[in-house]
């Protein structure tokens, strides 16, 4: 049997040993009692700490520690998965007597040491188990390999992970399993899987008893529960696990444990894995309540196996993980549909599926209204329908098979059709997309070559199957013939030539001969029974000559089987069903069966054979044909059910009459009426434009069993659209589509006008359509047109379809109104008015732009414009230019006012040679001449200058991280050369960009400037150009390229006062800041004691700044903090050492004992936290009784013991330990009283006879009580204060009427202070109050008055 061992030590237990498993009070460690019984005083090994995960830099020093208890006095070893720990040099394995730790210590780890180490503790009763991980951090190109690796395993998506996965075969093989014997994976499988699978589970793992297969799993099941019911109390909804489409597999359960403290543990292929509640880690677990969830990210070929999840030690759900190893040989492609068409996505695999997962954008799709999954026969060809595709539907699609997966677009094209916009369309009855015949050759080709390559499996098979079988004929002849030798030598008398029926000596009767095989392979299943019991192998009992040939168990001859099942079916009623499977073989004939009964042809049942096909097919289904169909062919079986439907269905001819269009009038009756059949009960909706439709005013629906009715009465425009019919029942749903077309007249153009023209002669405007044609076309446009300040409309008449009209019949600088009205076949609409136009307005054009300078001479100078943007509704007919001399302000025409310059540019020859002018331009139109534009730049009437040379001297005066500072000299003049620089441009270039960018548009006067915005630590060249009228001169760039920022500087901290020492109590957060100043930015590392700090310790980091927060302390941050601040300059380091601690616990009971006389020698227990707190220390207090006050005689004390001297005789002292931390003091421990008895003398007085002395007095009052004013509903406090001895009794008195006894007065009487409260003053509490105090000796009174106000 295939046995998995969790463990190297898990040997089998020696004869009367038991293996009890128990239960630590530490997490993690698994206890096993060897014994029944535990003898009295004696324990099983156990650990008190255990030996913690490690993540430690490669070239460090790794320990685990580890405490263990148990008497005897447990054995400890050390063990790792994958290797030997037996180098002395790389594995050091130490005890420490005084702590009582063992420890293995690792010293300059290296990746090869990353592993899984146990640690086991063994004793004659019993042995302890656990586990601890250790992860080396790789440094240098191996760690950022390592990283990038580990950033990206889960990351990446499934499209390029699988890309680079390689398929893989799958090379395990299975043990061979003696007869009675099955892999325990099987029966984890069979009990977590559902019955429908039971059939390929067992196929898979070669079981064919399957009555034998369901007794023994209902035993193993009631054993499971009664084990389960230990430590769980409900168990259900276990699904097992599949791969998502994110890359992910997961599998669930819920369960209510009995003990909320329980552990979870998760294995895979019996060894146990981490796992985490964090969603980036490879292994994770999310609780939701009950139910938990268990995910494997990242999948790779190496997750496959059985996963188990066990709850202390009892397994509580299994799953066989699987990866198909399947790939695409056709995948889907880019699909572009019209809105409203089908959608079709295909592919083809390489081996059979029978489902696979189809998303869309980024959503699991299922089978359902919207989309349509199928799969071919052969279950090679994958098709994906999306019905109806609309403008959301648009995006990504993908199929995934296993770790394989490919995605394509679908594209929805819009319908431009302007008659339908805005409206609902119509749905189409085409599909886009699919492979067609293509694919179903691929997926034919690939079905032969599958098909090849098992015929050739098995051909191998039997080839393999005779050759064994004539080997073990010739051995069992060889043997045959040596026994037969051996006999005649032995010449043994009683030897019989027959036997008893007649068969030849040495030939076994057929009986024997039939039995002999099930005897021999008892034989064999009893030997390996007990070479697997004790370990040993057992000699042969029993030995048996064999004649015939023998065929070894493991080779199968399959016989007739299935390549293709028999699947589910659905059938209309009235149609034809068909049942069809294949067998592998053509010469096998088989018998159907319906419910179990066995089916012969009739009229409506055909039983068809062709080749290996075997075809039933069943004609007019009607209901009664529902049932399950099973095939049987040579022992083979396959099922199928055939389901009988009866879903709405409608006559096409009926359909088609109904799908005409309805054009009606508006107010008139629209009907609408369908046939129909179906199984009772249907549902019957009516909708426009996808609204539901429900009975009112104008509303009538008639329904029936066989038709339904939908009349419209007094039909408006609103009601043209779509209407559909939907019917539903049981089996199905089915929906017709119609149109409803409402004509009417149509709405008013739409406004306001857009006037084209306006000008002395003629009026051009057009508007827009009426909203609404009526549900007819336009035919005429009807214009008619008022004069501003007449009363009389002129009818212009019809203008035609197009919405514009130009009016010739105008006067100049009149307003004219127009009405317009549209016109169709079934009216005219409301008329729009338009707002009052005036022809031949004096609209002045607006401003050009300012003339440009093309180029000026010393006689000549050349400028250019552009042409207003307004031009006063008219054409331009030219421009008046005029020129000013730099400080005059008189502007001259350059042309005469009524001769204007047709075009955009001018020569303006009438210049005086070195006199600077400047220039503008005015628009003419029939109007005149407009606003004149802004004045252009001032220029010389000179010939061209030459462009400067080369600036001198440039350099960087001043960086950041964002900004760069430059400086320069002009460049110099050289007559005929190069003239005077005007200004400069400053241009950028990035080391990675070949061009050069300008960082200012304009030329700068300067000779300075400052570069904004650049990259932080980015690489630049920079250069300077300077220019003037005649062009830009040669650039000057710097000599080297300069990076963003600031001047270099050693990183040094700017603090004056930076803490070294921070105490901190356990639970706090700890916060550490360091400023510092560096440039470039630096580097920052955060050490714990020279170890990288923990994943539990956030750092953040800025420019000038550095912050250390552990969120919540515990004891074991405790250590030496260490930031180290580096950059191209240099670096500097500061250390802090934090020290988390809480408040000290007491120590314990206090022993005092004298070896000195006059001393006390006081001695304690230590604190518990002494170990763990190495300052720790305490302080003792004294205190006698004659001084009678607490006083300190010792501090800082770091052992257990004290000498206090100056102990006197006849004293009685006691003392206080206390434990002291950096936090505070701890509660005290006390001593019992110590006193030293002194002996004395006899001392004797005789007193006088002394005088009584009598204190009573009789009562008065040394406070009286006073006048009080007290608003209503406010608080009101009356007090005295009485003397008296005997204490005398007081008495309340309101109005002479005792209030003592009255609830609404709270009356107290401490120490001789009397007082009354009143909590809420009202009207009835006016009046006098009266205190009476009274004893033996007499009485006194004191009288107040309570006055409330309103």
């Amino acid at each position: 049997m295939f046995k998995i061992r969790k463990a190297k030590d898990e040997e089998p237990t020696a004869p009367g040993q038991v293996k009890i498993k128990k239960k630590s009070r530490v997490p993690g460690v698994m206890i096993t009692q060897f014994v029944e019984q535990l003898p009295e005083g004696t324990t099983t090994p156990d650990f008190t700490r255990k030996p913690i995960a490690l993540t430690i830099q490669e070239g460090k020093l790794a320990i685990f520690k580890a405490i263990v208890v148990g008497n005897p006095t447990p054995t400890v070893t050390w063990e790792r998965n994958n290797g030997e720990i037996s180098d002395p040099e790389r594995f050091k394995i130490m005890y420490d007597a005084n702590s009582g730790e063992h420890q293995l210590q690792m010293p300059d780890v290296s990746a090869d040491q990353a592993d899984t180490y146990k640690c086991f503790a063994r004793n004659e009763y019993g042995k302890a188990v656990v586990t601890a991980a250790l992860n080396v951090i790789e440094v240098g190109y191996k760690k950022s390999r390592a990283m990038q690796q580990s950033r990206t395993a889960i990351r990446e998506t499934p499209e390029d992970f699988k890309k680079a996965l390689k398929n893989r075969i799958d090379t395990e093989s299975k043990e061979e399993k003696k007869d009675g014997e099955t892999d325990e994976r099987f029966w984890d499988i069979l009990m977590s899987a559902d019955k429908k699978d039971y059939e390929s589970i067992c196929s898979q793992y070669g079981v064919t008893d399957f009555r034998w297969m369901l007794k023994k799993l209902n035993e193993k099941k009631k054993e499971r529960e009664e084990e389960q019911e230990k430590v769980v109390e409900r168990l259900c909804n276990l699904k097992p696990i599949e791969l998502k489409p994110s890359g992910a597999a997961e599998f669930e359960l819920e369960m209510s444990l009995k003990d909320p403290t329980s552990k979870i543990f998760l294995y895979k292929d019996g060894v146990m894995i981490p796992f985490s509640p964090e969603t980036e880690v490879k292994h994770g677990l999310k609780q939701s309540g009950k139910k938990f969830v268990f995910s494997i990210n990242g999948i790779s070929p190496e997750d496959a196996g059985l996963y188990q999840v066990e709850v202390d030690g009892v397994k509580i759900f299994s799953t066989d993980f699987k990866l198909p190893n399947v790939d695409f040989l056709v995948k889907i492609q880019e699909v572009k549909a019209l809105e409203r068409e089908d959608a079709v996505f295909e592919c083809v695999l390489s081996h059979p599926l029978t489902k696979i997962t189809w998303t869309g954008k980024s959503t699991t799709l299922e089978q359902g209204d919207k989309y349509d999954i199928s799969v071919s026969e052969d279950m090679l060809i994958h098709r994906l329908v999306v019905k109806d595709c609309l403008q959301l539907d648009k995006g990504i699609y993908a199929a995934v098979a296993g770790m394989k997966s490919c995605n394509a677009w679908l594209i929805v094209e819009a319908d431009d059709d302007p008659n339908t916009r805005g409206k609902k369309k119509a749905r189409r009855t085409t599909q886009a997309g699919g492979g067609g015949a293509d694919l179903l050759k691929i997926a034919q080709e690939q079905q032969a070559k599958l098909q090849k390559e098992r015929d050739e499996l098995i051909a191998k098979a039997k080839a393999e199957a005779e050759a064994a079988a004539a080997a073990a004929a010739a051995a069992a002849a060889a043997a045959a013939v040596e026994a037969a030798a051996a006999a005649a030598e032995a010449k043994k008398p009683k030897q019989k030539s027959k036997k008893e029926d007649g068969s030849e000596p040495g030939e076994p009767t057929s009986s024997e001969s039939a039995s002999e095989p099930n005897e021999a392979e008892e034989i064999k299943g009893e030997e390996h029974a007990e070479e697997e019991e004790d370990g040993a192998p057992v000699q042969e009992k029993r030995k048996r000559v064999r004649t015939g040939p023998l065929v070894p168990d493991t080779v199968i001859d399959p016989g007739v089987y299935f390549t293709c099942g028999l699947s589910d079916v659905t059938a209309v009623i009235g149609t034809e069903a068909e049942l069809v499977c294949k067998l592998s073989s053509e010469d096998c004939d088989g018998v159907w069966y319906k419910d179990g009964n066995e089916i012969t042809a009739t009229d409506d049942i055909c039983i068809v054979k062709d080749g290996a096909h075997h075809k039933l097919i069943v004609k007019n289904c009607k209901e009664e044909d529902t049932g399950k169909y099973r095939f049987e062919a040579d022992g083979r079986k396959t099922e199928a059910m055939l389901n009988v439907e009866d879903p709405p269905r409608i006559n096409p001819d009926d359909l088609s009459e109904f799908s005409k269009p309805v054009i009606i009038k508006v107010g008139q009756n629209a009907a609408f009426k369908l046939s129909f059949v179906g199984r009772e009960p249907m549902k019957i909706q009516w909708y426009n434009e996808g609204d539901e439709l429900l009975e009112d005013t104008h509303i009538k629906i008639e329904k029936s069993s066989s038709h339904s009715r939908l009349l419209l009465t007094k039909c408006q425009r609103k009601a043209t659209g779509e209407i559909k019919i939907k019917i539903k029942n049981e089996c199905g749903t089915t929906e017709a589509l119609s149109q409803l077309t409402v004509l009417g007249k149509p709405t008013p153009p739409q406004g306001p006008v857009d006037i084209i023209e306006s000008s002395a002669t003629c009026i051009d405007f057009k508007w827009r359509p009426p909203k609404d044609t009526g549900g007819s076309p336009i035919t005429n446009y009807i214009l008619e047109r008022q004069q501003i300040g007449r009363n009389s409309w002129k009818k212009l008449g019809k203008t035609g379809p197009e919405p514009k009209y130009r009016d010739a019949d105008v006067d100049h600088g009149r307003k004219y109104c127009y009405h317009i009205r549209a016109e169709t076949e079934q009216g005219t609409s409301e008329m729009m008015e338009t707002d009052d136009i005036q022809a031949g307005t004096k609209a002045y054009p607006g401003p050009p732009a300012a003339p440009k300078i093309v180029s000026a001479f010393k006689d000549c100078i050349n400028l250019a414009w552009s042409p207003p943007s307004n031009t006063g509704g008219t054409n331009i007919l030219g421009y008046n230019l005029e020129k000013r001399k730099n400080g005059s302000n008189l502007w001259g025409p350059v042309n005469p006012p009524d001769e204007p310059i047709k075009g955009k540019a001018h020569a303006v020859k009438d210049v005086v040679e070195g006199i600077e002018y400047e220039f503008r331009v005015a628009a003419v139109n029939i109007s005149g001449a407009g606003e004149a534009s802004p004045p252009s730049e001032f220029v010389f009437a000179r010939d061209p200058k030459k462009p400067p040379g080369k600036v001198i001297d440039l350099k960087v005066t001043d960086s950041t991280y964002s900004t760069l500072s430059l400086a320069w000299t002009k460049p110099t003049e050289e007559e005929g050369v190069q003239d005077e620089a005007k200004g400069y441009f400053v241009e950028l270039r990035p080391a990675e960009n070949p061009e050069w960018g300008r960082c200012n548009s304009n030329a700068i006067i300067m000779t300075s400037y400052t570069i904004m915005g650049l990259k932080s630590m980015a690489m630049y060249w920079v250069r300077v150009i300077a220019t003037n009228e005649g062009g830009d001169g040669e650039p000057q760039e710097l000599d080297n390229y300069i990076i963003a920022m600031p001047p270099p500087v050693r990183p040094k901290f700017t603090d004056r006062k930076m803490k070294s020492f921070m105490v901190v109590r356990a639970g706090n957060s700890v916060r550490v800041n360091i400023n510092f100043e560096a440039s470039p930015i630096p580097n920052i590392t955060w050490l714990k004691d020279g170890v990288p700090a923990s994943k539990r310790m956030t750092v953040s980091n800025g420019d000038t700044s550095s912050q250390l927060i552990i969120p919540s302390s515990e004891r074991s941050d405790t250590g030496i903090y260490t930031i180290i601040v580096k950059n191209l300059v240099g670096q500097e380091t500061f250390s802090v050492e934090i020290r988390v601690t809480d408040d000290p616990k007491p120590p314990g009971p206090v022993e005092l004992d004298e070896n000195v006389p006059g001393t006390v020698t006081v001695s304690w227990t230590p604190s518990p936290d002494e170990k763990r707190d190495d300052r720790l220390h305490y302080m003792i207090t004294k205190h006698d009784s004659i001084k009678r006050t607490w006083q300190t005689v010792a501090d800082h004390l770091f052992n257990n013991k004290f000498t206090a001297i100056n102990i006197m005789p006849g004293r009685q002292y006691c003392f206080r330990v206390y434990a002291k931390n950096d936090m505070g003091l701890s509660k005290p421990s006390e001593s019992a009283t110590w006193e030293v008895h002194k002996k004395k003398e006899k001392f004797s007085l005789i007193l006088p006879n002394s005088k009584g002395c009598s204190f009573e007095a009789p009562p008065s009052f040394s406070v009286p009580l006073r006048m009080h004013t007290s608003p209503e509903s406010y608080e009101c406090y009356m007090s005295c204060a009485v003397t008296g001895n005997p204490r005398p009794h007081v008495t309340w008195y309101r109005n002479n009427i005792s209030v003592n006894t009255n609830t609404n007065y709270y009356i107290s009487n401490t120490c001789g202070v009397c007082s009354m409260v009143i909590l809420r003053v009202g009207a009835k509490d006016n009046g006098e109050y009266t205190v009476s105090a009274e004893n033996p000796l007499g009485r006194v009174e004191c009288v107040t008055k309570l006055t409330v106000k309103d």
